[in-house]
């Protein structure tokens, strides 16, 4: 890697990165985001969450200004991430990386935090190996190991689940979600009775949710983006006869989100999922936080929203911390064991894996106040990504 780096920037740009940075009072932060394309909306809660953070806080840290240079990657190109990130290190001279949308685009411009020693905050992306590609990566999203494991082994000990067939997304992300859930459910007792990947691409849902039925399991496990893909899911569960109070359905966050409960209406009642946000959370952290967001924004916050929120929190206080270096070697270890209290509750970086690690919420579908929303009714506390984890024990 570091090779190719340096023959697509030349020698002169790699003197480039060995100078100093900025003028002495400013910090730059390039933010990569999927600004455009299906995953846009994505790209602007996370946007938005970081504009709330800097709204609330200000835009100076330590005695330094901090300017934001904002890139869009149009959504899932791993190819224009890197080259965003290698012009913002290079052309611009920014001192931290940060967003990063999907998976592949974080992964990209991991090569470039790594070859550039620039301390980069993934915002959102979610696969698990994404914070090994570079030693200056931290992330203040989610995994989906993290998710997924935790929700196998509550739904195997906690609700008593004995076998459960599992639906995912024939890609990714599905893969990772199916594979953890499977691991721990099948680890806490449960038996998995069958298993069907669907196509990411405008999938008819009726012909798998009745192979499902067949089965007739106790629960279903289902991972699938969002957009208009809950909707049309929860519309065959409800043309084929499956009813969540007898059947449990299971599933990520992504499934009954916001926008997915809108679209499904009551066919969403009794869904089950796992996740670590939920904007109707009552807490006061949480209570400001959705006031200063729809304040600014006029829209309510997400999990994209959040990850941004809390990204910008971790770079205001590593500055802090570092009074204002922003070598990656300074920052990166001032991230570490970094803790606070989050709208979505107590969270930490690990000291090891430099990842996310943070609360676990359980919750149904149920009508408030006459419309679907998540509820919370359980939760597992203090979950590090155990993937990452299993290689530190």
């Amino acid at each position: 890697m570091r090779k190719s780096f340096a023959t697509l920037l030349g020698a002169a740009a790699l003197v480039a990165l060995a100078g100093p940075a900025n003028a002495q009072d400013t910090v730059k932060i390039g933010v990569i985001l999927s600004l455009s394309g299906q995953f846009a909306d994505a790209g602007v809660q996370m946007l938005n969450g970081v504009k709330t953070y800097m709204k609330e806080h200000g835009d100076t840290v330590a005695g330094k200004k901090i300017e934001l240079i904002v890139k869009d990657d149009g959504g899932p190109a791993p190819d224009v991430a890197k080259r965003l990130a290698q012009e913002l290190v290079v052309r611009d001279k920014v001192d931290i990386l940060a967003g990063f949308t999907l998976t592949p685009n974080a992964l990209a411009a991991a090569d470039v935090s790594a070859e550039a020693k620039k301390f980069t905050v993934v915002m959102n992306a979610a696969t698990s190996i994404i914070i090994t590609k570079s030693p200056y990566l931290v992330r203040t999203s989610v995994t989906l190991p993290q998710v997924a494991e935790t929700f196998g082994t509550w739904a195997a000990k906690k609700a008593n689940v004995k076998k459960t067939y599992t639906m995912v997304t024939d890609y990714g992300p599905g893969h990772d979600f199916e594979g953890g859930f499977q691991r721990a459910f099948k680890e806490a007792g449960g038996e998995i009775v069958g298993q069907v990947r669907f196509p990411i691409a405008n999938p008819d849902f009726s012909a798998f949710v009745q192979r499902a039925k067949d089965i007739n399991p106790e629960a279903i496990m289902i991972f699938i983006p969002g957009g208009a893909q809950p909707a049309a899911l929860g519309k065959a569960f409800a043309e084929r006869g499956i009813d969540p109070n007898k059947t449990k359905i299971l599933g990520s966050g992504e499934t009954t989100s916001e926008q997915a409960l809108k679209s499904m209406g009551d066919t969403s009642l009794g869904i089950i999922t796992a996740w670590h946000y939920e904007y109707t959370s009552k807490t006061p952290k949480n209570v400001a936080f959705v006031k200063a967001y729809n304040d600014l924004n006029k829209r309510n916050p997400d999990f994209f929203s959040i990850g941004g929120y809390d990204g910008m929190h971790l770079i205001y206080e590593t500055l802090k911390k570092t009074a204002g270096k922003t070598d990656g070697d300074s920052l990166i270890a001032a991230a570490k064991g970094m803790k606070w209290e989050s709208p979505r509750g107590p969270m930490s970086i690990d000291s090891e894996t430099r990842d996310v690690v943070q609360t676990i919420y359980i919750r149904k579908v149920e009508k408030v106040g006459g419309e679907p929303q998540n509820v919370a009714f359980d939760k597992v506390e203090n979950v590090k990504d155990p993937a990452r984890a299993r290689n530190y024990k």
